[in-house]
């Protein structure tokens, strides 16, 4: 299984690999932002194993970091599948 998740632009280096440091709910990492060239700061983008792979508008971002939360604290209980 293969998680990405959201998170917000907060800079931008224009260097030969493009890289940027990306938000995610107040913890900030070097994300590569090659593959998203129309990117930019205050954008929200879905993350994969330090390669931002799209853009997200807000509200998507935000329900998705949202219901990560809600999974890690266990307000969510998952249930198997029958």
């Amino acid at each position: 299984m293969c998680l990405a998740i959201p998170g917000q632009i907060q800079r931008i280096d224009d260097d030969a690999l493009r890289q940027g440091t990306v938000s995610f709910a107040g913890v900030t990492k070097e994300v590569c932002l090659a593959l998203v060239p129309e990117a930019e700061v205050g954008d929200y983008v879905i993350v994969h194993v330090g390669f931002a792979i799209s853009k997200v508008d807000e509200q998507a971002a935000k329900e998705s970091l949202s219901l990560i939360e809600q999974l890690s604290s266990g307000q969510i209980n998952e249930s198997p599948s029958s």
